[in-house]
Protein backbone atom coordinates (compact mmCIF):
# COMPACT_ATOMS: atom_id res chain seq x y z
CA UNK A 1 0.00 0.00 0.00
CA UNK A 2 1.38 3.22 -1.17
CA UNK A 3 1.82 5.47 2.03
CA UNK A 4 0.47 9.05 1.73
CA UNK A 5 2.60 11.84 1.15
CA UNK A 6 2.42 15.51 2.15
CA UNK A 7 6.16 17.11 1.23
CA UNK A 8 8.88 16.39 -0.58
CA UNK A 9 10.17 14.48 1.78
CA UNK A 10 7.34 11.65 1.84
CA UNK A 11 7.39 11.68 -1.80
CA UNK A 12 11.12 10.61 -1.65
CA UNK A 13 10.22 7.91 1.22
CA UNK A 14 7.34 6.78 -1.15
CA UNK A 15 9.28 6.13 -3.96
CA UNK A 16 12.97 5.50 -2.83
CA UNK A 17 13.61 3.71 -6.26
CA UNK A 18 13.05 3.99 -10.05
CA UNK A 19 11.07 0.83 -9.92
CA UNK A 20 8.70 2.03 -7.05
CA UNK A 21 7.88 4.77 -9.96
CA UNK A 22 7.52 2.02 -12.34
CA UNK A 23 4.71 -0.25 -9.95
CA UNK A 24 3.10 2.99 -9.00
CA UNK A 25 3.01 4.29 -12.94
CA UNK A 26 1.79 0.90 -13.77
CA UNK A 27 -1.08 0.49 -11.28
CA UNK A 28 -2.10 4.11 -12.18
CA UNK A 29 -2.22 3.22 -15.98
CA UNK A 30 -2.98 -0.33 -15.85
CA UNK A 31 -4.65 -1.24 -12.41
CA UNK A 32 -2.97 -5.02 -12.79
CA UNK A 33 -4.57 -5.65 -16.24
CA UNK A 34 -1.61 -4.99 -18.45
CA UNK A 35 -2.80 -3.51 -22.47
CA UNK A 36 -0.60 -3.12 -25.30
CA UNK A 37 -0.77 0.65 -26.54
CA UNK A 38 -0.67 -1.11 -30.24
CA UNK A 39 -3.67 -3.37 -29.87
CA UNK A 40 -5.76 -3.60 -27.46
CA UNK A 41 -7.24 -6.64 -27.70
CA UNK A 42 -3.59 -8.44 -27.75
CA UNK A 43 -2.07 -11.03 -25.67
CA UNK A 44 0.47 -9.26 -23.56
CA UNK A 45 4.00 -11.33 -22.41
CA UNK A 46 5.82 -10.11 -19.24
CA UNK A 47 9.27 -9.59 -20.46
CA UNK A 48 12.54 -9.13 -18.41
CA UNK A 49 13.32 -5.57 -17.58
CA UNK A 50 9.91 -4.24 -16.66
CA UNK A 51 9.28 -5.29 -20.75
CA UNK A 52 6.52 -6.08 -22.03
CA UNK A 53 5.50 -7.80 -25.53
CA UNK A 54 2.49 -7.70 -28.12
CA UNK A 55 1.72 -10.60 -29.29
CA UNK A 56 -0.62 -9.38 -32.45
CA UNK A 57 2.31 -6.92 -33.56
CA UNK A 58 5.70 -8.87 -32.40
CA UNK A 59 6.06 -5.25 -30.49
CA UNK A 60 7.74 -4.12 -27.37
CA UNK A 61 6.97 -1.98 -24.85
CA UNK A 62 6.99 -0.53 -21.29
CA UNK A 63 4.89 1.68 -18.62
CA UNK A 64 6.50 5.07 -20.71
CA UNK A 65 5.15 3.93 -24.03
CA UNK A 66 2.80 6.44 -25.61
CA UNK A 67 2.75 8.66 -22.88
CA UNK A 68 4.53 11.71 -21.82
CA UNK A 69 7.55 10.17 -20.10
CA UNK A 70 8.34 7.98 -23.61
CA UNK A 71 11.39 8.40 -25.40
CA UNK A 72 13.02 10.23 -22.64
CA UNK A 73 16.18 9.33 -20.57
CA UNK A 74 14.90 11.38 -17.64
CA UNK A 75 14.25 9.04 -14.79
CA UNK A 76 10.62 8.67 -13.27
CA UNK A 77 12.30 9.76 -10.02
CA UNK A 78 12.74 12.87 -11.30
CA UNK A 79 9.64 12.94 -13.46
CA UNK A 80 7.75 12.35 -10.09
CA UNK A 81 9.78 14.95 -7.89
CA UNK A 82 8.92 17.45 -11.13
CA UNK A 83 5.08 16.85 -11.41
CA UNK A 84 4.62 16.96 -7.66
CA UNK A 85 6.63 20.58 -6.86
CA UNK A 86 4.90 22.23 -10.00
CA UNK A 87 1.04 20.95 -9.25
CA UNK A 88 2.28 22.00 -5.69
CA UNK A 89 3.81 25.63 -6.41
CA UNK A 90 0.64 28.06 -6.77
CA UNK A 91 2.40 30.37 -8.94
CA UNK A 92 4.08 27.64 -11.24
CA UNK A 93 7.47 26.75 -11.68
CA UNK A 94 10.48 27.99 -14.07
CA UNK A 95 12.48 25.74 -16.52
CA UNK A 96 15.64 27.53 -15.12
CA UNK A 97 14.53 26.47 -11.53
CA UNK A 98 13.46 23.22 -12.40
CA UNK A 99 16.63 22.55 -14.11
CA UNK A 100 18.58 22.99 -10.77
CA UNK A 101 15.69 20.82 -8.66
CA UNK A 102 16.81 18.01 -10.48
CA UNK A 103 19.97 18.49 -12.18
CA UNK A 104 19.00 18.32 -15.99
CA UNK A 105 19.52 21.20 -18.26
CA UNK A 106 17.67 24.53 -19.08
CA UNK A 107 15.94 23.02 -22.17
CA UNK A 108 15.14 19.10 -21.05
CA UNK A 109 13.49 21.08 -17.87
CA UNK A 110 11.46 23.48 -20.46
CA UNK A 111 9.85 20.46 -22.83
CA UNK A 112 9.44 18.30 -19.41
CA UNK A 113 7.42 21.03 -17.98
CA UNK A 114 5.32 21.04 -21.70
CA UNK A 115 5.02 17.64 -21.24
CA UNK A 116 3.18 17.51 -17.73
CA UNK A 117 1.00 21.02 -18.95
CA UNK A 118 0.17 18.68 -21.82
CA UNK A 119 -1.12 15.86 -19.45
CA UNK A 120 -2.75 19.11 -17.61
CA UNK A 121 -5.69 19.14 -20.18
CA UNK A 122 -7.67 16.18 -18.08
CA UNK A 123 -10.99 15.14 -19.34
CA UNK A 124 -12.63 15.53 -15.87
CA UNK A 125 -12.30 19.44 -16.38
CA UNK A 126 -13.59 19.79 -19.67
CA UNK A 127 -17.07 18.53 -19.01
CA UNK A 128 -20.32 21.21 -19.92
CA UNK A 129 -20.84 23.85 -17.20
CA UNK A 130 -24.01 24.63 -15.94
CA UNK A 131 -26.00 26.30 -13.18
CA UNK A 132 -24.40 29.75 -12.70
CA UNK A 133 -21.64 30.50 -14.87
CA UNK A 134 -19.30 33.75 -14.66
CA UNK A 135 -17.99 34.89 -18.11
CA UNK A 136 -15.21 36.92 -18.94
CA UNK A 137 -12.24 37.89 -20.85
CA UNK A 138 -8.86 39.40 -20.10
CA UNK A 139 -5.66 40.23 -22.04
CA UNK A 140 -2.36 39.06 -21.41
CA UNK A 141 0.84 41.05 -22.13
CA UNK A 142 2.51 43.96 -20.96
CA UNK A 143 0.58 47.54 -21.44
CA UNK A 144 1.87 49.74 -24.04
CA UNK A 145 2.92 52.59 -21.53
CA UNK A 146 5.39 50.21 -20.00
CA UNK A 147 7.30 49.71 -22.86
CA UNK A 148 10.50 51.76 -23.82
CA UNK A 149 9.96 53.61 -26.69
CA UNK A 150 11.52 51.65 -29.52
CA UNK A 151 9.56 49.16 -28.19
CA UNK A 152 5.96 50.78 -28.21
CA UNK A 153 3.31 49.19 -30.40
CA UNK A 154 0.77 51.92 -31.79
CA UNK A 155 -2.81 51.94 -31.57
CA UNK A 156 -2.25 48.99 -28.84
CA UNK A 157 -3.70 50.39 -25.72
CA UNK A 158 -7.03 49.28 -24.56
CA UNK A 159 -8.53 45.99 -25.72
CA UNK A 160 -6.49 45.80 -29.11
CA UNK A 161 -5.26 42.43 -29.96
CA UNK A 162 -1.89 43.89 -31.76
CA UNK A 163 0.62 43.47 -28.71
CA UNK A 164 -1.69 41.45 -25.87
CA UNK A 165 -3.37 37.69 -26.55
CA UNK A 166 -6.81 37.29 -25.05
CA UNK A 167 -8.26 34.71 -23.22
CA UNK A 168 -11.74 33.80 -22.48
CA UNK A 169 -13.08 32.32 -18.97
CA UNK A 170 -15.85 30.77 -17.83
CA UNK A 171 -16.13 29.85 -14.13
CA UNK A 172 -19.08 27.83 -13.03
CA UNK A 173 -19.65 28.86 -9.23
CA UNK A 174 -20.78 25.91 -7.74
CA UNK A 175 -19.98 22.49 -8.53
CA UNK A 176 -20.23 19.30 -6.74
CA UNK A 177 -17.30 17.10 -6.10
CA UNK A 178 -15.98 14.26 -3.31
CA UNK A 179 -12.61 14.19 -2.12
CA UNK A 180 -11.01 12.61 0.57
CA UNK A 181 -9.90 13.95 4.04
CA UNK A 182 -8.43 12.85 6.79
CA UNK A 183 -10.70 12.14 9.29
CA UNK A 184 -9.01 9.87 12.98
CA UNK A 185 -6.22 8.00 13.58
CA UNK A 186 -6.70 4.24 14.64
CA UNK A 187 -3.92 2.52 15.76
CA UNK A 188 -1.60 5.42 13.90
CA UNK A 189 -3.06 4.38 11.08
CA UNK A 190 -5.12 7.70 9.45
CA UNK A 191 -8.88 6.87 8.46
CA UNK A 192 -10.19 8.70 5.84
CA UNK A 193 -13.74 10.16 4.82
CA UNK A 194 -15.37 11.38 1.91
CA UNK A 195 -16.56 13.97 2.23
CA UNK A 196 -19.03 15.92 -0.73
CA UNK A 197 -18.23 19.75 -1.23
CA UNK A 198 -19.45 22.49 -3.72
CA UNK A 199 -16.60 24.48 -5.50
CA UNK A 200 -15.94 26.52 -8.12
CA UNK A 201 -13.92 25.27 -11.77
CA UNK A 202 -12.68 27.33 -14.28
CA UNK A 203 -11.94 26.77 -17.75
CA UNK A 204 -9.76 28.96 -20.31
CA UNK A 205 -9.50 29.70 -23.95
CA UNK A 206 -7.44 31.65 -25.70
CA UNK A 207 -9.05 33.14 -28.81
CA UNK A 208 -7.71 35.09 -31.94
CA UNK A 209 -10.22 38.00 -30.61
CA UNK A 210 -13.21 39.15 -28.64
CA UNK A 211 -15.53 39.50 -31.33
CA UNK A 212 -19.01 38.04 -31.18
CA UNK A 213 -18.02 35.72 -33.94
CA UNK A 214 -15.32 34.31 -31.58
CA UNK A 215 -16.87 33.79 -28.42
CA UNK A 216 -19.84 33.04 -28.86
CA UNK A 217 -19.64 29.55 -30.74
CA UNK A 218 -16.57 28.82 -27.12
CA UNK A 219 -19.73 29.80 -24.58
CA UNK A 220 -22.60 27.44 -26.44
CA UNK A 221 -20.03 24.46 -27.02
CA UNK A 222 -18.92 24.96 -22.97
CA UNK A 223 -22.26 25.76 -21.17
CA UNK A 224 -25.20 23.68 -20.70
CA UNK A 225 -28.25 25.56 -22.57
CA UNK A 226 -30.65 27.42 -19.80
CA UNK A 227 -27.66 27.93 -17.29
CA UNK A 228 -27.27 31.31 -15.79
CA UNK A 229 -24.76 33.18 -17.13
CA UNK A 230 -23.45 36.64 -15.77
CA UNK A 231 -20.82 39.10 -17.63
CA UNK A 232 -20.24 42.68 -17.99
CA UNK A 233 -21.41 45.07 -20.67
CA UNK A 234 -19.19 43.67 -23.30
CA UNK A 235 -21.21 43.67 -27.02
CA UNK A 236 -20.04 40.83 -27.71
CA UNK A 237 -22.21 38.65 -25.29
CA UNK A 238 -25.95 40.78 -26.65
CA UNK A 239 -26.96 37.00 -28.11
CA UNK A 240 -26.62 34.81 -24.64
CA UNK A 241 -30.11 35.60 -24.02
CA UNK A 242 -30.99 33.36 -26.76
CA UNK A 243 -29.69 30.32 -25.29
CA UNK A 244 -29.20 31.22 -21.72
CA UNK A 245 -30.45 33.02 -18.31
CA UNK A 246 -28.02 36.35 -19.18
CA UNK A 247 -27.76 38.61 -16.18
CA UNK A 248 -25.49 41.49 -16.73
CA UNK A 249 -23.13 44.33 -14.34
CA UNK A 250 -21.79 47.83 -16.24
CA UNK A 251 -18.54 48.31 -15.35
CA UNK A 252 -18.50 51.05 -17.44
CA UNK A 253 -20.53 52.79 -14.56
CA UNK A 254 -18.46 51.13 -11.70
CA UNK A 255 -21.14 48.47 -11.05
CA UNK A 256 -19.64 45.45 -9.96
CA UNK A 257 -22.60 43.42 -8.60
CA UNK A 258 -26.29 43.43 -9.93
CA UNK A 259 -28.60 40.82 -8.04
CA UNK A 260 -26.50 37.64 -8.76
CA UNK A 261 -24.63 38.78 -11.32
CA UNK A 262 -20.93 39.86 -11.10
CA UNK A 263 -17.71 38.35 -12.90
CA UNK A 264 -15.81 39.20 -9.37
CA UNK A 265 -14.98 35.68 -8.89
CA UNK A 266 -13.14 35.39 -12.43
CA UNK A 267 -11.34 38.70 -12.04
CA UNK A 268 -9.87 37.29 -9.16
CA UNK A 269 -8.64 34.16 -10.88
CA UNK A 270 -7.04 36.56 -13.93
CA UNK A 271 -5.41 38.57 -11.13
CA UNK A 272 -4.02 35.13 -9.77
CA UNK A 273 -2.85 34.13 -13.92
CA UNK A 274 -1.03 37.13 -14.64
CA UNK A 275 0.42 37.18 -11.00
CA UNK A 276 2.37 33.97 -11.98
CA UNK A 277 3.07 34.47 -15.32
CA UNK A 278 4.76 38.26 -14.44
CA UNK A 279 6.23 36.98 -11.24
CA UNK A 280 7.25 33.35 -12.49
CA UNK A 281 7.49 33.26 -16.45
CA UNK A 282 7.71 36.65 -16.94
CA UNK A 283 7.20 36.43 -20.59
CA UNK A 284 4.73 33.56 -22.35
CA UNK A 285 4.55 33.30 -26.37
CA UNK A 286 1.26 33.41 -28.20
CA UNK A 287 2.32 29.42 -29.31
CA UNK A 288 2.16 28.36 -25.93
CA UNK A 289 -0.32 30.87 -24.23
CA UNK A 290 -3.03 28.03 -23.93
CA UNK A 291 -0.76 25.28 -22.31
CA UNK A 292 0.33 28.23 -19.65
CA UNK A 293 -3.41 28.75 -19.02
CA UNK A 294 -4.29 25.06 -18.84
CA UNK A 295 -1.75 25.07 -16.08
CA UNK A 296 -3.30 27.63 -13.46
CA UNK A 297 -6.87 26.35 -14.36
CA UNK A 298 -5.66 22.63 -13.34
CA UNK A 299 -4.24 23.92 -10.13
CA UNK A 300 -7.20 26.01 -9.59
CA UNK A 301 -9.56 23.40 -10.33
CA UNK A 302 -7.91 20.52 -8.01
CA UNK A 303 -6.98 23.18 -5.16
CA UNK A 304 -9.49 21.19 -2.46
CA UNK A 305 -7.79 17.80 -3.57
CA UNK A 306 -5.26 16.33 -1.29
CA UNK A 307 -1.99 16.59 -2.86
CA UNK A 308 -1.40 12.53 -3.32
CA UNK A 309 -5.05 12.63 -5.02
CA UNK A 310 -3.97 16.04 -7.46
CA UNK A 311 -0.72 13.96 -8.08
CA UNK A 312 -2.55 11.04 -9.01
CA UNK A 313 -5.29 12.60 -11.07
CA UNK A 314 -2.20 14.52 -13.48
CA UNK A 315 -0.78 10.87 -13.51
CA UNK A 316 -3.75 9.27 -14.72
CA UNK A 317 -4.25 11.68 -17.61
CA UNK A 318 -0.44 10.71 -18.93
CA UNK A 319 -1.61 8.05 -21.29
CA UNK A 320 -1.86 8.35 -24.76
CA UNK A 321 -0.52 12.04 -24.37
CA UNK A 322 3.27 11.96 -26.27
CA UNK A 323 4.45 15.08 -27.00
CA UNK A 324 7.51 15.51 -28.96
CA UNK A 325 9.57 18.01 -29.25
CA UNK A 326 9.20 18.44 -33.02
CA UNK A 327 5.54 18.80 -32.70
CA UNK A 328 6.00 21.21 -29.60
CA UNK A 329 7.95 24.08 -31.19
CA UNK A 330 6.64 23.97 -34.57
Amino acid sequence: MLPEFKSIIDLLKAFPTEQDCINHLENIRWNRNVTSPFSVDSVVYKCKGNKYKCKNTGKYFNVRTNTIFDNTKIPLQKWFLALYVFSSHKKGLSSHQLAKDISVTQKSAWFLLHRLRYAFEHPNFKDTLKDDIEIDETFIGGENKNRHADKKVEGSQGRSCKDKTPVLGMMERTESIIVERPHKVIKDAIVKEKVVIKRSIVIGKVVTDTTQKSVEPIINDTIEKGANVYTDEWGAYNNLNKNFNHQRVNHGAKEFVNGMASTNNLEGFWSHLKRGIDGIYHWVSRDHLQSYVTEFTLRFNTRDLATQSRFDLVLSSTSNRRLTYKALIK
